[in-house]
């Protein structure tokens, strides 16, 4: 187990020099380019939330959570390293075969594992990044607060889309890019991966094989296989609506302030998709409502 400053941890490549600089690259991600695979480990470019990030990392694997890579350290061109999770990842729209309901509530379980591996994880100091790091989310100063959306009670992953889900025989067995990690509520990450996984989302901004699913029986199996109680159901609607306005003026500020990815998905009209899907949610409010109260048929 890890118990050193991940700032001084370095990758040692192996004495297979053929294999050490054999690059596989990786599908680009919105934001991370670059990202190749070595044998049996991840090259990512460093960022400046490398290091809280690896903490998390480190957190998880003395947690026991097995659905998370681990910071091998950086290697001589000052790469992030971490271990290589073998399995599928659906593509970017994500194919049919994501769409199993089996598939959608292991996704709900292995959230479920995540916070509850998470829980505690630097909460004396109030969820501040460790190492002179920072999370993402500090990248970014939105004008607008977020005064809408619950406060951190752990720290997790927070984007959990189908590109970061690894599957193995049709079950999400593990997450990659953890570039967006940091404090978060519990509520507020489901609703996130649901609106992913179910989806809660316009039908315009979905592929045609997603857009004929049952969206009100879906999300009533993924509350189910996460847990939601009852009192955390009944918030559950009013706040996907809520963070769909919030993320609209976050993805603006990151835009303006970041460039690079978070600047080109504004201009491919990110902002009006996240538009479309407060409408949608607000419009079909009662009905994710009522499902998220029905029981789950035999």
């Amino acid at each position: 187990m890890p118990d050193d400053d991940p700032r001084d941890r370095r990758y040692a490549e192996p004495s297979d020099a053929a294999c050490a600089l054999r690059e596989i690259e990786l599908p680009r991600g919105d934001v991370t380019e670059g990202v190749v695979r070595i044998g049996d480990t991840v090259r990512r470019p460093h960022q400046p939330t490398s290091f809280a990030v690896a903490g998390y990392l480190d957190h998880l694997e003395r947690a026991g959570f097995d659905g998370a890579p681990r910071y091998l350290g950086r290697d001589a061109r000052g790469r992030d390293v971490l271990t290589y999770l073998d399995g599928c990842v659906p593509g970017d729209p994500p194919e049919q075969w994501a769409t199993t309901q089996e598939l959608l509530a292991s996704v709900a379980e292995l959230l479920r594992r995540l916070h509850d591996a998470s829980a505690g994880y630097l909460a004396d100091a109030g969820f501040a990044a460790p190492y002179d790091a920072v999370w993402h989310r500090d990248r970014v100063r939105v004008d607008v607060p977020d005064s809408s959306l619950p406060p951190a009670e752990l720290i997790s992953h927070c984007d959990l889309t189908p590109q970061n889900v690894v599957v193995r025989r049709g079950r999400a067995v593990g997450l990659v890019d953890f570039d967006m990690a940091g404090p978060a509520s519990r509520l507020l990450d489901v609703v996130n991966t649901a609106m992913w996984w179910v989806p809660l989302r316009h039908p315009d901004d979905l592929a045609p094989h997603w857009r004929s699913l049952d969206v009100c029986a879906r999300l009533r199996l993924f509350a189910g296989a996460y847990g939601l109680d009852r009192p955390t159901r009944e918030r559950f609607v009013e706040l996907a609506i809520a963070r769909a306005a919030a993320s609209r003026h976050r993805m603006r500020a990151a835009a303006e302030q970041l460039g690079g990815g978070w600047a080109r998905m504004w201009e491919e009209g990110v902002g009006d998709a996240i538009a479309r899907r407060e409408q949608w949610l607000t419009t079909h409010r009662a009905a994710l409502q009522s499902a998220l109260h029905e029981r789950r048929r035999a």
